[in-house]
């Protein structure tokens, strides 16, 4: 596989973890970016070679920060304890309303600080 096909086959599974772990099918994602159900498939696959504005609107739609689908996942990544745990207080705020973000943040720096 050349390296240009392995970018995009990096990106591409980066895009659909992140679409599961927020529970999104490609046809609900593509409605949110304003794609094809079947273009956010190919780009998943590492098929098409998606355009940095496109890769903006994915990011946009999947509430993640576009530097985010670079952070490429490994088959074989072992997740620790405290990542689990990070993701779920990650998951709880992006539940929560805008005061309840500000107030986690608040008790958070007072424990750390």
């Amino acid at each position: 596989m050349n390296e240009n096909r392995e970018v995009l086959k990096l990106v591409g599974a980066r895009i659909r973890a992140l679409r599961k772990e927020r529970g999104y099918s490609q046809e609900s994602l593509g409605e949110k970016g304003g794609f094809h159900f079947s273009y956010i498939g190919q780009i998943e696959r590492g098929e098409k070679n998606v355009s940095l504005v496109n890769l903006a609107k994915i990011a946009e739609s999947l509430e993640v920060n576009l530097i985010q689908l670079f952070s490429y996942v490994e088959e074989e990544f072992e997740v620790t304890e405290d990542e689990k745990q990070i993701k779920e207080i990650v998951q709880l705020l992006r539940d929560s309303n805008s005061e309840h973000v500000r107030t986690a943040k608040n008790v958070i720096k007072g424990i750390l600080m």
